[in-house]
């Protein structure tokens, strides 16, 4: 059997994206526990900034910053969690053996332009996974 497999050009940006929000999480963190609060006066008197604004502003994007991260690498975690093995007769999903001619529904409306296809329910997605173009033309037989 054929295992469909993690895109590395998805599985690469989307950790790239988590990786970097992140750090910009951390860096925007530190600017809100440890450099506005230690900064003097004048910095903020130069910068026409109010150093409580400055602060909270700073600690709310570091929250966004950790969400967007968390949001993406959630995401990345589900596709890559994702296990689909085929054949020429049917594919494994979940442990549970779905046999082509057994299929009731197939929904090709989004195949064209993304590359989806919904099996019974199953959404199979070619960005997401290597293999699936294969496994859609085995659906045409």
């Amino acid at each position: 059997m054929e295992k469909l497999k993690v895109n590395p050009e998805f599985f690469k940006r989307h950790l790239f994206v988590t990786v970097l929000m992140a750090a910009l999480g951390c860096w925007f963190g530190y600017d809100g526990f440890v450099k506005y609060p230690a900064a003097d006066d004048k910095f903020f008197e130069e910068q026409h900034l109010v150093r409580e604004t400055a602060t909270e502003r700073q600690k709310q994007f570091m929250a966004l910053a950790f969400l967007a991260s968390l949001a993406v690498g959630l995401h990345l975690w589900k596709v890559s969690s994702f296990k689909v093995e085929y054949d020429d007769e049917g594919f494994v999903y979940k442990g549970k053996k779905h046999l082509y001619r057994d299929i009731k529904e197939i929904d090709r409306s989004k195949w064209e332009k993304k590359g989806i296809v919904k099996v019974d329910g199953i959404v199979l997605d070619a960005w997401h996974h290597l293999g699936v173009k294969e496994m859609e033309k085995k659906l045409r037989r």
